[in-house]
């Protein structure tokens, strides 16, 4: 694994030193949980638990996995841990009928993803923060540990989670948004980034605590008002600005985007072996592939790009050509595929390909001339 998250992080750096993006571009290991359901009894870590796959609790096994993420240019897929079940570790049989090593202890989501984050960092590969979900904000030892190594973080967490503010009163987040986000003038609207669609617009605040180095930033939903919050660690030394953290928080979706590639363009979920080193193994080949395609993708971006220039006003004539959007992983895959076992006439991929690519460029163009119309209300608060 440590041999995929080099490439991949090489990979991403030469395509960022390849577009003129790299100064000021964060890096970021995003943390996320994924499930596999399973038939049986006799998979490695395998029973009856809650599994997001499933919308609710399903016969599986759960992974926690960490994407590296390059701001503007790609993310691979960059290390995973398997949670194994404390019974299981504990029963003498199950351990070796599963192939369970002999030193393995039993660890939560959060104490797996402190490994992840310290293989990465021995790698090389030096995220600007660490971002996760409620799982791992909620994670004591896992902000613990990440404060010691002097490693910024942007962590979810649930609304009833207690901070400490500066006067030395404790209060939830829900509580502390009552009592000190009263008025209109304390949020701020803005992008968390690009997706697809255009900007992922926002209104943002930030709650001091008794830690200078430490915050709490809520991101609220334009329409719904649904509150989300992130808990916040900057190191001494580096920049805390809010716009910082915000653009921290916004790229944590992309490792959730790099386990449904995983999982519907490379099999990460539909191996059949039962076998603990057999699932690391597969899991590792899944990874590798996913890397390979996302690199090739990244390097491509600027020389597969040719989208016509997005629309300026709610009501402008769409473009004659819309071009193509630049080349994505699942369609590097296909080629890449395509080129090693040809088994379709010839053309015939290049076709689809480029039909594929026009045709979601022009779907592209449309929506960002619909929130055009739904932008222009937002007014940028101070």
């Amino acid at each position: 694994m440590g041999v995929v998250r080099r490439f991949g992080a090489d990979g991403l750096e030469a395509a960022a030193r390849k577009r003129g993006k790299r100064k000021g571009r964060l890096k970021i290991l995003a943390l996320d949980e994924t499930g596999q359901e399973k038939k049986g009894e006799s998979t490695a870590g395998v029973k009856r638990q809650h599994m997001g796959c499933a919308d609710g609790v399903a016969n599986g096994i759960n992974t926690v996995h960490a994407a590296w993420i390059r701001e503007g240019t790609g993310q691979v897929l960059a290390g995973f841990r398997q949670r194994i079940p404390e019974e299981h570790i504990k029963d003498p049989v199950k351990s070796l009928v599963t192939a369970l090593p002999l030193d393995l202890a039993f660890k939560t989501k959060g104490e797996l993803a402190i490994g992840i984050v310290d293989d990465a960092v021995a790698d090389g590969l030096v995220p600007g923060f660490v971002c996760g979900d409620e799982v791992h904000g909620s994670c004591t030892k896992l902000r613990e540990h990440l404060e010691q190594e002097k490693q910024g973080y942007v962590l979810r967490v649930a609304k009833n989670f207690r901070v400490t503010m500066g006067n030395g009163t404790i209060l939830t987040c829900e509580e502390a948004v009552k009592k000190l986000l009263k008025g209109r003038r304390r949020w701020e609207v803005r992008s968390a980034g690009k997706g697809p669609e255009g900007g992922r617009w926002h209104a943002w605040a930030r709650i001091g605590t008794a830690s200078s180095r430490r915050s709490l930033l809520i991101r609220r939903h334009l329409r719904t008002g649904e509150l989300a919050f992130h808990h916040c660690y900057v190191p001494e030394g580096q920049p805390c600005a809010k716009a910082r953290l915000v653009r921290a928080a916004g790229l944590r979706w992309p490792a959730e985007e790099e386990s449904e590639f995983g999982k519907g363009q490379f099999g990460l979920d539909q191996s059949q072996v039962r076998l603990f080193h057999a699932i690391a193994r597969h899991t590792v080949l899944a990874c590798a592939a996913l890397a390979i395609c996302a690199v090739t993708a990244a390097l491509l971006r600027d020389r597969t790009d040719t989208q016509a220039a997005p629309p300026v006003r709610p009501g402008q004539s769409p473009p004659a050509d819309p071009g193509l959007i630049p080349l994505t992983v699942p369609q590097a895959r296909r080629l890449l595929a395509a080129a090693t076992a040809p088994s379709w006439p010839p053309g015939h991929i290049e076709h689809w390909d480029t039909w594929t690519r026009r045709h979601q460029a022009s779907a592209r163009w449309f929506h960002k001339r619909t929130k055009l119309g739904r932008d222009a209300t937002i007014s940028l608060v101070s």
